[in-house]
């Protein structure tokens, strides 16, 4: 087995400050103020996203395994990193939480919710901390053929960031068939539309955890949002996810 150090540190990921940098936040705030989700094309290379593949394998990097069918979640396992994370998905949870932190707030007092997150992404761990939140939530999903991923959201405790983001690490029609990505937004007394989304190797995508507003005629109302992944027709479908808040378990 491999030092975990070692993993750690030869990583890839040089230059993920520069590539968060270079995304137009005003358009990612835009698009989630509007639809709640925003895609960021061409987000890591190729060759990043086959080596956090690779790290799909090195057991020492997890906490915890989840196979879905044991508990009805889809078919399907994913893996939650353990502390300390590995440099990459560290910078990204950071360095991302800065921008996305206004639009959060935006949101809140758009729906008129008491509620504030910090602007740094230490002081959103010590809130997870204080409510015992200790546990990393970053994770790698892994879906094989008939896999999937029931419609959910991710919530973890009382203490949840409302947006989060994934990462895609195969191309779709070439690496898998199916295995879109599905969201659901339902508006009070109407039915649920949906959203099917089939983004490219290395996009990512942010989305909304729970809820979003959006404008009536009478001013802004919460809609909720649930997302998941449909059945996987052929070949195999990986996912980084980089969720904000920590899990009690």
């Amino acid at each position: 087995m491999k030092n975990k150090a070692h993993v750690l540190k030869s990583l890839p990921g040089v230059g993920i400050h520069s590539k968060i940098e270079r995304v137009d936040w005003s358009n990612v705030a835009q698009k989630l103020n509007e639809k709640g989700f925003a895609v960021v094309s061409k987000f890591i290379s190729a060759s990043d996203c086959k080596s956090l593949i690779r790290l799909y394998d090195q057991s020492e990097l997890y906490r915890k395994t989840v196979i879905m069918e044991r508990y009805r979640f889809g078919l399907g396992e994913y893996k939650y990193f353990d502390y300390p994370l590995p440099d990459s998905i560290q910078t990204l949870r950071e360095n991302i939480y800065s921008y996305l932190a206004p639009i959060a707030n935006s949101w809140m007092d758009l729906l008129q919710i008491e509620k504030k997150f910090p602007e740094k992404f230490s002081e959103l761990q010590k809130l997870c901390r204080e409510n015992k939140q200790t546990k990393p939530t970053a994770l790698i999903l892994k879906y094989g053929v008939g896999g999937f991923n029931t419609l959910h959201q991710d919530l973890y405790g009382e203490v949840y960031f409302p947006i989060q983001a994934a990462i895609f690490l195969n191309q779709p029609d070439q690496d898998y068939e199916g295995g879109e990505f599905v969201m659901t937004q339902t508006v009070p007394r109407a039915q649920s539309k949906a959203i099917v989304l089939k983004p490219k190797q290395g996009d990512m995508i942010f989305f909304t955890t729970n809820f979003r507003p959006m404008l009536g005629s009478k001013g802004y109302y919460r809609v909720q949002m649930k997302h998941g992944v449909s059945e996987i027709d052929s070949g195999e479908r990986y996912t980084l996810g980089i969720i904000f808040h920590d899990a009690t378990s």
